[in-house]
């Protein structure tokens, strides 16, 4: 059974969060101009691959001590496939044939797969009336702040859409049985160190396979440093956060950062790319916040006990 954690975020993990989902929500970038020289399958090879490396380095250095346990490194094979090689495929497939306003709110589900398959699964992490409708809310405000419109392509290119659906139910599967990591008292940065080794040996071939990189004409620099970021920034940093947050507050809490990357895709768009923030938007990301909000409960709790005078 996976060690207890606590279901109440202290302000660490809220600013965590945070971080994890400015430094997820810029992914996008990144992912956009990497792919203008490179093939799919190689952009995600070099992401995993390049975190590997720069994961390896730290451990390292710290000195970290490494797992011996055939049963950990077989946990790292299972939590790469789950949570890097299954999902980046469907979902770079699925976003050749969808809307990217739909493929967005799809990806916010991964916080609703997560709550019931946690709640089902780990005894510390069960279903409460609270939980369920912040993840109501907050789902409703993706949807809102993304755009109703973007719903207008349900049912039309059914199976695109249910291999996205299928990578976020890849995400909430991940992020349970990444819980056993703490038992198996293996580190963050081992974690992710782990995982992104996993990933990588399995993606390699299949890029060399599928691509053949090398027999293309030489990427521009522009590429391969958005592939250096995503691999340093949005995959090695990144999952070393993840993993700390998930280790300290649980699959759910984790999942929330689904909520947050399209409140940072809005906020970056404005400051950088002079995108108008319409009043939408900030409606959208107040009914995040209020879900958010209802998830952690701290603020209805002292709500309650002014009420009742205690």
């Amino acid at each position: 059974m996976p060690a207890s954690i606590r279901n109440r975020m202290r302000v660490q993990e809220w600013l965590l969060l945070l971080l994890l989902s400015l430094i997820w929500g810029s992914s996008f970038f990144f992912n956009e101009v990497a792919l203008r020289g490179l093939p799919v399958l190689t952009v995600i090879t070099l992401r995993m691959s390049l975190a590997a490396i720069t994961l390896w380095i730290v451990v390292l250095a710290r000195g970290v001590q490494l797992p011996r346990s055939r049963r950990v490194w077989g946990a790292f094979v299972v939590i790469g496939l789950i949570n890097n090689v299954i999902p980046f495929s469907l979902v770079v497939w699925s976003q050749t044939i969808i809307t990217s306003g739909l493929a967005s709110i799809l990806n916010a589900t991964t916080p609703l797969f997560t709550v019931v398959i946690a709640g089902l699964l780990l005894p510390d992490e069960k279903i409460t009336l609270k939980k369920a409708l912040g993840m109501a809310v907050g789902f409703s405000g993706v949807v809102l702040m993304i755009g109703p419109a973007a719903l207008e392509g349900i049912g039309t290119d059914t199976l695109a859409q249910a291999a996205m659906l299928g990578a976020t139910f890849c995400y909430a599967c991940s992020g349970v049985y990444a819980r056993r990591f703490r038992e198996l008292d293996v580190s963050p940065m081992m974690t992710a160190a782990g995982q992104a080794t996993a990933s990588s040996l399995i993606l390699i071939p299949l890029a060399l396979v599928i691509e053949q990189p090398f027999a293309s004409p030489p990427p521009g620099l522009d590429s391969l440093a958005a592939a250096a970021g995503l691999g340093v920034l949005g995959t090695a940093f990144a999952f070393t956060l993840f993993f700390r947050v998930l280790g300290s507050v649980g699959a759910t809490n984790a999942a929330l950062v689904t909520f947050l990357i399209p409140v940072w895709a809005n906020v970056l768009g404005t400051l950088i790319l002079n995108e108008i923030l319409e009043p939408v938007h900030v409606a959208g990301m107040l009914i995040i916040g209020v879900g958010l909000s209802l998830i952690d409960g701290r603020l209805w709790s002292r709500r309650r006990s002014r009420s009742t005078g205690k």
